[in-house]
């Protein structure tokens, strides 16, 4: 009897530091994302971009992916490439599209012969309404608005194309093992990305006392290189794992259209795009307005000495990985006092950071908290799947709390304006909630797309979705902006707060009336709720699989 052969994959730390790497590279990429999100207000102030410019450019991000069907082709680059190679491809082109963003915002840009030219050119009109605000460009957008949105297109493409390539890096070193898990525990630490992003954009924004808006976008192109190394180093890891197996990176069949036929034939894999658009569309969008939503729906008071200081960023940063480590940890934890343990460290840690952010009155710390909880129960929730399956009950109860949330913000959160404890401990609980629900999704959604497609098209499959979740992605930002306009039109604060901006005056801030973007929002949830409980009927009908667990008893 022969013995069977260990791989580096067979070796569990070694598989999980190449988990690792993977997941530090989204991290970086997912701080980068929203590194504008928390300071959009000091983008109107500072550079002139009002909720449609904001959302027009935040939206372009997925621009190429949709239209140049750039995702598909990344699909296919993957399967026919391999991982390796499209990995290190993925953080080259999100760094080159990241310097482009940098450039666009810093003041190197402003009164240069570029911004006169982006200022006469691209002003982009058709006369029909829809159409143009659903254009990359218009007439009337602030030049460094339009190039910060070619550079953000240029991210896009390299993120989404690195978004699938660590899906599928995954599934090459956990396939048979614990995907859900691996899948769920990369998502809470890219995650963790956008607390990061909350706390050290505006940071870095004010550093100094003035306002500096290009060190936010240089702190992520920073970042950016870090991804881009953590690809490196993957990249030989990968390569010995494929040298010990004999395995080739390269796909032995060719790719052809028609394996897109049997991708595109499947009615569980059309479910589960639709589901996944409607769900990120009401999760990402958000995102980027969540901090100004925050600002002008909660009564803040911001503190002064310590609470002011740029000490207390860093140790309130400190404190929330506190709740991170130890409410992650404690999943791993093997003996009972040792999860207690840390699961006490995490919840008081929790406290003193919210009670922190409090202190602070700050928008951007209090959003801060939105990945705490799912980086505390994303691994629970993938190692359940692993193990127990309901996959496609846990998507239904991940839009159910999607739904309560959005429309607590739009309308009990307004309702505790001019209370600021009460506010707070409603934003808090609402945002901890929200961040649950957007653990369970994925901890379910991702893993189970190996069960709908053959192996080999696996790359194609998860290109496809990503590229229908691109769809919302790029369309709800400028939806958000352009219905925050809208409905704000006869709002005599916006109106006044623009006036004063356009007069020159500094650090004016625009209370916008956020309620009917979040109950649109909310409404996705409800579409996204009806298609998961179709999705568990045809899955009992034509035994799909997805209820089932991914690690099958011996």
């Amino acid at each position: 009897m022969t013995e069977k052969l260990q791989t580096l994959r067979d070796n569990a730390a070694v598989r999980w530091i190449a988990l690792l790497l993977l997941a530090l590279a989204m991290f970086c990429a997912y701080i980068f994302m929203d590194i504008l999100s928390p300071i959009k207000e000091l983008m109107e102030s500072t550079r002139g971009w009002d909720s449609k410019a904001f959302g027009t450019m935040e939206g372009a991000e997925t621009f190429l992916n949709v239209f140049v069907f750039f995702l598909i082709f990344a699909g296919i680059i993957l399967d026919k490439m391999g991982v390796r190679f499209t990995a290190i491809l993925s953080g080259a082109v999100m760094l080159t599209g990241g310097l482009i963003k940098f450039y666009a915002i810093s003041e190197y840009f402003m009164g240069s012969s570029l911004e006169t030219w982006f200022t006469n050119n691209l002003n982009w009109h058709t006369g029909v309404g829809f159409i143009d605000d659903v254009l990359p460009f218009y007439q009337g957008m602030p030049a460094s608005a339009k190039l910060a949105a070619i550079g953000f297109m240029i991210f896009g493409c390299g993120a989404e194309m690195g978004g699938i390539t660590v899906s599928r890096g995954i599934v090459k070193w956990f396939k048979g093992r614990e995907t859900a898990l691996a899948m769920g525990s990369e998502m809470a630490l890219a995650r963790l990305g956008v607390a990061t992003c909350m706390i050290f954009s505006p940071f870095f924004a004010k550093l100094g006392g003035q306002v500096h808006v290009d060190n936010s976008v240089k702190f992520g192109v920073v970042l950016l290189c870090i991804a881009l190394m953590m690809f490196v180093i993957y990249f030989f890891m990968d390569k010995k794992l494929d040298a010990q197996t004999g395995e080739a990176e390269e796909q032995d069949d060719p790719f052809k259209i028609s394996d897109l036929g049997k991708i595109l034939s499947s009615l569980g894999f059309w479910l589960v795009a639709l589901l996944c658009v409607l769900y990120y569309s009401a999760i990402f969008p958000f995102q980027k307005y969540a901090v100004n939503m925050l600002q002008c729906n909660l009564t803040l008071n911001p503190g002064e000495g310590f609470w002011a200081s740029n000490a207390v960023t860093i140790v309130q940063y400190l404190i929330m990985l506190l709740v991170a480590v130890g409410s992650f940890a404690s999943n791993f934890a093997k003996k009972k006092p040792a999860k207690i343990g840390l699961m006490a460290m995490a919840v008081v840690a929790l406290v003193v950071y919210c009670y922190m952010g409090y202190m602070r009155g700050t928008a951007e710390t209090i959003f801060a908290v939105f990945p705490l909880l799912a980086v505390a129960i994303t691994p629970i929730l993938g190692n359940y799947v692993d193990h127990k399956g309901k996959a496609a009950s846990m998507l239904m109860i991940g839009s159910i709390l999607l739904v309560i949330c959005h429309l607590t913000f739009a309308f009990i959160l307004p309702m505790c304006k001019g209370s600021a404890v009460g506010g707070t401990i409603v934003a808090y609980v609402t945002i901890l909630v929200l961040g649950a629900s957007f653990s369970l999704v994925p901890a379910a959604l991702w893993p189970s797309v190996p069960k709908l497609v053959d192996e080999k098209i696996i790359g194609s499959a998860y290109a496809l979705i990503f590229w229908i979740q691109n769809i919302g992605l790029w369309l709800f930002p400028l939806l958000i902006g352009n219905v925050l306009e809208s409905t704000n039109a006869n709002n005599a604060a916006v109106i006044a707060a623009k006036q004063a901006i356009e007069a020159g005056e500094k650090g004016v801030f625009v209370p916008y009336d956020y309620k009917w973007p979040l109950v649109m929002l909310a409404c996705l949830g409800i579409a996204a709720l009806l298609i998961g409980v179709y999705l568990k009927a045809v899955d009992k009908k034509k035994g799909l699989g997805l209820e089932e667990p991914n690690i099958k008893a011996e």
